[in-house]
């Protein structure tokens, strides 16, 4: 964290030089949860931001330009978020920008397209996905990010449930509930996901409510023992997860839990012991330990914080350096088109360009491709189970789902 304050404080003094200066790199900025509901994956992620992006600093920049960044902690709070943007878009106006949250991201939609700054986010909100606004309430022309969206995601771990219930022999139909914060986050996927369940074949039951903070969720799991329900969406943070999963093992739940890409990683698998032993989630990418080409990288960047290297890193911090390295080239095309602005940041990301891996994150970051009329980078879904029963961590990936990309869900 130190490493990432740092860079932000260095970047802060180099803003207040002057427009002259911010000429010679390229101002991007990083709004980051460091200290509020879902800083225990927001801590990961930044520091996977910014040491990518000191990684490409120390690497020569971006077509001879270094990438100029300041860390803003908004701990959440969508009103700092704002007033973060605001100060990017002031004298020197950010070329592009890595965000975080849900609720400031989509706040934000209309703002980033008027301005034209390129905004990636660690939201991956389906409301997202639809450039030009033919199915949804609004166009988000601006708006990318790298994985999988929240409903996409979620109807690929309904699927596996599908597929899970036929392997038992179960009869019937399976239960499935929507639990979370009344939140705009963990709301994201909830009635595209519903209405895909119940397009499968499941009954819907009524959502539980538990906070994105952790606390004692025994009354909620109480309500989803007297549910009946089989299957569960947890649309929180890991921190939250966490909390809910211990309570759930004490009055006895026997829920098959499926949690969102945020919702538990290797660290939080380790805190919760036994009671998360089955839980399956969603993984966007590769995994430290994974033997492929492009975790070579990775573990160089990630010495930007960690010289010795001795550090595994999760998952979180593995997508925001594919994040990071998607706007690295999005701005290398650019800079061979006119220059690095953000219309033509733009441009290139939605360039077609099809199952586009960046150099040298081959079997890290999952083939994406964006158009001007589809912002859904990847519709591939790596589905992952826990193995937590007596003392051992384990996790595998257990399906894959392949989410088609219909015109009814863009945006949704």
């Amino acid at each position: 964290m130190k490493h990432i304050l740092f860079a932000g404080t260095a970047a802060a003094a180099l803003l207040s030089a002057g427009a002259a200066l911010a000429a010679d790199g390229i101002l991007v900025g990083h709004i980051a949860d460091y200290t509020g509901a879902t800083s225990a994956v927001g801590k990961p992620y930044g520091q996977g931001i910014a040491d990518a992006m000191n990684y490409i600093n120390a690497k020569g920049g971006v077509a001879g330009k270094k990438i100029i960044f300041e860390t803003v902690d908004y701990a959440y709070e969508v009103p700092r978020a704002m007033a973060a943007y605001k100060k990017l878009t002031g004298s020197d106006k950010a070329t592009a920008i890595q965000g975080w949250g849900t609720g400031d991201t989509e706040a934000l939609i209309s703002s980033v397209a008027k301005d034209e700054i390129p905004y990636f986010s660690a939201s991956y909100s389906g409301h997202l996905t639809d450039p030009q606004g033919k199915t949804s309430v609004k166009g988000a022309p601006y708006n990318f990010f790298y994985g999988p969206s929240y409903s996409d995601a979620c109807r690929g771990l309904v699927q596996w449930a599908a597929e899970d219930w036929k392997k038992k022999g179960m009869a019937g139909k399976p239960k499935f509930v929507h639990m979370g914060d009344n939140h705009p986050y963990p709301n994201a996927p909830k009635m595209a996901c519903g209405a895909y369940a119940k397009e499968l074949g499941f009954e819907i039951g009524n959502e539980i409510q538990y906070s994105l903070k952790p606390g004692d969720f025994k009354a909620q799991c109480l309500s989803l023992k007297e549910s009946a329900a089989h299957y569960a969406y947890l649309g929180n943070t890991s921190g939250s997860t966490i909390s809910l999963l211990k309570s759930c093992e004490t009055v006895g739940v026997t829920t098959q839990f499926l949690a969102n890409i945020w919702g538990t990683d290797e660290s939080s698998l380790k805190a919760s012991g036994e009671a998360a032993d089955k839980l399956v989630w969603v993984v966007g990418a590769a995994t430290w330990n994974d033997d492929v080409p492009g975790m070579k990288l990775v573990k160089e960047i990630s010495k930007v914080s960690d010289a010795g290297g001795a550090e595994a890193r999760p998952v979180h911090y593995i997508r925001a350096v594919c994040s990071v390295f998607y706007m690295k080239e999005a701005m290398e095309m650019a800079a061979k088109a006119g220059g690095i602005t953000g219309p033509n940041i733009k441009k290139a990301m939605e360039s077609g360009k099809k199952d586009w891996v960046p150099a040298g994150l081959e079997g890290v970051c999952l083939p994406s491709t964006w158009t001007n009329e589809d912002h859904r980078g990847t519709t591939t879904v790596k589905v992952y189970q826990a193995a937590t029963k007596g003392g051992t961590i384990g996790m595998k990936q257990v399906y894959t789902a392949e989410i088609p990309r219909r015109k009814e869900w863009l945006g949704w």
